[in-house]
Parts: structure tokens; sequence; C-alpha cells
């Protein structure tokens, strides 16, 4: 298994599996708009973007990452905010990878932090987590609003 950051050459094969991310989430099938919003990801630079592929190339799973900072320890963080390996390249150690590769880049960034969220009850993804050292947050009370056209 080889990781590679996205770049537009693999622009269709991060699309794909960015659909099927989407479906795994209850959303419609839109192969269309998930490369249209892949591909602004990519050319605006608002994200990084993992890519595994098999040793014959094929698209395995993926990760994203969002940048932010840390006001109070002035540095940056990440928002790991998608991560979705393909179900025949599932229990094979690819979301693994995938965090371990995550984790260096963060280093390699000097980043602060890692944030990631998950589906209270998505059980294996929150073992896989813990045993790959995330802890979760307690201290904090973390709040969203929904911002919809009135």
């Amino acid at each position: 298994m080889k990781i590679i950051e996205c770049k537009s050459s693999e622009l269709d094969d991060v699309a794909s599996l960015f659909d099927a991310y989407r479906r795994f989430y209850g959303q419609k099938e839109n192969l269309i708009e998930s490369k249209a919003f892949i591909s602004e990801r990519l050319n605006n630079s608002d994200s990084v973007i993992f890519i595994a592929y098999s040793g014959a190339d094929k698209p395995l799973g993926f990760v994203q990452l969002y940048p932010s900072f840390s006001s109070v320890a002035m540095k940056r963080m990440w928002y790991l905010n998608d991560l979705f390996v393909s179900e025949s390249a599932r229990k094979q150690g690819v979301a693994k990878s995938l965090l371990q590769h995550v984790k260096q880049f963060a280093i390699d960034t000097d980043a602060f932090t890692v944030k990631l969220a998950t589906a209270v009850d998505n059980i294996e993804a929150k073992s896989l987590y813990i045993s790959e050292g995330y802890t979760k947050v307690t201290a904090f009370d973390h709040y969203t609003q929904r911002v919809e056209p009135v």
C-alpha cells in the first residue's frame, strides 16, 4: 500500500471514494458534484487529501484534513473531517495507515493537534481512534449552528 497527497491527477479516484463516503452517510449518489467539490478544495488549497492505493494502484481509501489554528497555543491545527475506506478494503489496516500518515503530516507541519468527530454509535471508528492515540475531549462543550437562508 502507498499513501500519497492527492493532486489533480488523482481527482477521479478521490472523487469516487468521496462520493461513496457521502453515500455511507446517507447522501444520494452524485459523482459530478462530488468531483466538483473535491476539485474546488484542491484548486483553492482549502484542504489536504491523502489517498491510499494498493500495490496494483487501486484506490482504497482517503482522508481529508482542513486547516485551522489554535489562538491559545498560537499554532496550526488540522481537522480530520473525512476518513473513508472502500468496503472491499476494510479490515486490512488502510484506515490505521491513513491515520498514521496524518500524524506524521501533523508533526511535519508543526501542528498543535489533529481533531476529529465521529458518530456517537460508530464504535469501530472510536476504537481505532483510541488505539491510535486520540482521546475524547471532555473539557469543552462544542456547539454547532446550521446556517440556512431565511
